[in-house]
């Protein structure tokens, strides 16, 4: 109930100020996003998640068709009905093990990916502190 009524006190005030404030304001920070979202390093981490989905986007479904395909192998082959029973459950955990390896795989490169784009990050703020801190001492 909390929620429901931050949500429309929080849209009640957004409409207010946003009236307020009028098109010709809602212009400059449209303006000023673009400027930013134009810059080189913004566009720089658009392009490494682009490429990042574009290399992980088949992994899970991947993982998916070859356990859809298992258990029909499982389905339609030969035996009694207990024996493609048991096949079927068989082939459906390992199907689920894999999508599950898959998407964990997926996860921990997107891990990897943000870790070292926070560590580049970093350290070029530490070293340009470090080098205006040197010519603001000199």
């Amino acid at each position: 109930m909390k929620g429901k009524i931050g949500l429309v006190v929080g849209l009640g005030v957004g409409y207010v100020l946003g009236t307020r404030a009028g098109r010709e304001r809602y212009e400059q920070i449209k303006t000023q996003w673009l400027k930013l979202w134009h810059t080189d390093p913004v566009q720089h981490q658009v392009a490494r998640v682009q490429e990042f989905a574009k290399s992980q986007a088949a992994a899970v479904p991947g993982a998916m068709w070859n356990g859809a395909v298992k258990v029909v192998k499982a389905v339609s082959s030969s035996g009694t009905p207990g024996q493609k029973l048991d096949g079927v459950i068989d082939a459906t955990k390992d199907a689920v093990d894999e999508v599950a390896d898959a998407a964990e795989d997926t996860a921990e490169a997107a891990r990897k990916t943000t870790t070292k784009t926070t560590t580049k990050s970093t350290s070029a703020k530490s070293a340009s502190s470090k080098s205006s801190a040197k010519k603001n001492g000199s």
